[in-house]
């Protein structure tokens, strides 16, 4: 059984400064978890779409319930993939997310649409998907229970580091999301971040890129 979260938020800014901070997001005071941001590979495709995968490294602390039964020289880091398409012209930003490590205790893979809003002007709207698996015989319950929990958490910290990056990006306090609606649910949807990854001409996690800048 896997734990499926999504949600929309309406952030009262153009797509094209939402772009440009998400670029420009760490470090940021509300995300000290995020350690490391490196660019692994990166394209502009002949349909100008721009393609980037990097390696982020973020801290992974257990539960205190979780450190009692795991060993205690655990890593405490944890890669993640990011995979980015930037397309101009449908003027969308689409992010996909996965851990390399300590996937059997936990994996999180998190697809994130940054599209200019139909409905408001001058708005961007996001869509956030995340689903959060365990494989840990007898544990797998409460471990996504705390997955979604912490991924619940990290959200409202991206959220503050996006308006972060919006506010050193025009000099001043950035407006706060419009409107925030949330869905759970257990069960996994038929397309998941990876699937729609590698149709986007990204290459998977198992093949070398093309080429490194």
């Amino acid at each position: 059984m896997v734990k499926y979260f999504s949600s929309d938020t309406d952030i009262r800014t153009v797509w094209e400064h939402v772009v440009s901070a998400f670029w420009q997001r760490y470090p940021n005071p509300f995300s000290t978890h995020v350690l490391t941001e490196d660019v692994v590979y990166r394209e502009v495709t002949a349909d100008h779409r721009l393609l980037s995968r990097r390696l982020l490294t973020k801290t992974n602390r257990l539960p205190r319930w979780a450190e009692m039964v795991f060993p205690a020289n655990m890593v405490r880091s944890v890669y993640i993939v990011e995979d980015s398409i930037v397309d101009p012209v449908a003027k969308s930003l689409t992010i996909f997310t996965w851990n390399l490590n300590h996937t059997t205790l936990m994996s999180v893979e998190e697809r994130c649409v940054f599209k200019e809003s139909a409905d408001q002007p001058a708005s961007t709207s996001l869509r956030r998907e995340a689903w959060i698996s365990s494989s840990v015989y007898g544990f797998s319950r409460p471990i996504q229970e705390f997955g979604l929990a912490r991924f619940k958490s990290n959200q409202t910290k991206a959220m503050k580091g996006l308006e972060h990056a919006l506010s050193n990006l025009h000099g001043e306090a950035a407006q706060r999301p419009l409107r925030d609606t949330v869905k759970e649910s257990l069960g996994k949807t038929k397309e998941t971040p990876k699937t729609l990854a590698s149709a986007a001409s990204v290459p998977p996690p198992t093949t070398k890129p093309q080429q490194y800048i």
